[in-house]
């Protein structure tokens, strides 16, 4: 299994901006079939060097992961993601 982690940190931290970003990232749920799970948790502890959100997605294969990249619903919600990001960092990995 791919285990793909990001990072990020928005550009205006407030809930409704935080709720959103929530919201999209959740709603490739069910809507690309490579994408074998989406989580999507939220920062608690506001620290100087704290991320706003972590999104964790899981493929079968690294193609499969490539296939998501490209997927119409991934390419949508990487848009948004780009307007309200203000940095990220990833780690992708296999279990």
């Amino acid at each position: 299994m791919i285990i793909n982690n990001l990072l990020i940190k928005l550009k205006e931290q407030n809930n409704e901006i935080i709720e959103e970003t929530r919201t999209a990232l959740l709603g490739m749920k069910g809507k690309i079939e490579v994408l074998r799970d989406v989580q999507v948790e939220v920062d608690i502890r506001h620290g100087e060097s704290s991320y706003d959100i972590l999104l964790i997605t899981k493929f079968a294969s690294m193609e499969d992961m490539d296939s998501y990249l490209v997927h119409p619903v991934h390419v949508e919600v990487s848009k948004y993601i780009l307007k309200v990001m203000d940095t990220g960092a990833a780690v992708c990995y296999k279990l």
